[in-house]
């Protein structure tokens, strides 16, 4: 996640503690559970969708 602001087609905007920030779907990562330090929060059911179907349209097809 980014609060910088691209409005890319593999980019999805997100409001986190009242700020903007944007997940970008073709910069993934994986890291290891153990260096999660905390969590910071939670998307809505509207933004999981829409990240599922960037990741879709972006690795999938």
């Amino acid at each position: 996640m980014t609060t910088t602001t691209r409005k890319y087609p593999s980019s999805i905007e997100v409001k986190h503690d009242q700020k903007i920030g944007w997940i970008v779907i073709d910069q993934i990562r994986t890291i290891d559970k153990q260096k999660i330090i905390k969590t910071l929060g939670r998307l809505s059911q509207p933004e999981i969708k829409e990240v599922k179907s960037v990741i879709k349209e972006t690795f999938v097809n």
